[in-house]
């Protein structure tokens, strides 16, 4: 019979005690998977979105220093370009100083230069007229002694008619005649 009952049977159907040790095991399973698998897997899942989260607000927070980072950049820099236009300036600014102290000092080296060759002449002026005095006393004695007829030996006579006759010139170049009246001579003698 009993094969008659086991063909009487749902063959579809398991028999009844393998539904309820399927039915414990299931449970079973279950049981561990809520009881660790399912806590493990969230806190799997906070884990990732706490990092993804700690990461967007790390990306944020970099770039916002990078952002401050640029802007002292862009400041620093933009202090460095005024610093170096102040220093051109400034290096204009001395460089203009510098030309005009050479100049200032070029000028007065010039101006020594002219007063030395003005003083170096005046001189050889005074020089050339102690020589010509000289050269012209003695021709003026040896022509007063011709005129006169008298020797202009004696150096007392002769240095008192030469002082005397370039008296005389000094006063006619000067316009005042020999005897102290002012007036004009020509080269004939007539005033």
């Amino acid at each position: 019979m009993r094969t008659l009952a086991a063909e009487s049977a749902n063959p579809l159907l398991p028999p009844v005690g393998e539904i309820i040790i399927g039915l414990i095991a299931f449970g079973l399973v279950l049981l561990v998977i809520f009881k660790f698998v399912a806590p493990r897997f969230e806190q799997v899942f906070v884990a990732r979105r706490e990092a993804i989260e700690g990461g967007i607000e790390r990306a944020e927070q970099m770039q916002a220093e990078a952002k401050a980072a640029l802007e002292r950049y862009q400041a620093q820099l933009a202090e460095a370009r005024n610093e170096a236009a102040q220093i051109r300036d400034q290096a204009r600014a001395e460089g203009q100083q510098i030309l005009e102290e050479l100049r200032a000092q070029a000028q007065e080296e010039s101006a020594r230069i002219v007063a030395r060759g003005q003083e170096q002449i005046a001189a050889a002026r005074q020089q050339v007229v102690n020589e010509l005095r000289g050269q012209i006393g003695a021709l003026a004695v040896d022509l007063a002694g011709r005129v006169v007829g008298e020797s202009l030996a004696d150096d007392a006579r002769r240095s008192g008619t030469v002082d005397r006759f370039l008296d005389e010139l000094d006063g006619m170049a000067a316009g005042v005649s020999p005897d102290g009246r002012s007036g004009t001579t020509l080269a004939g003698g007539t005033r």
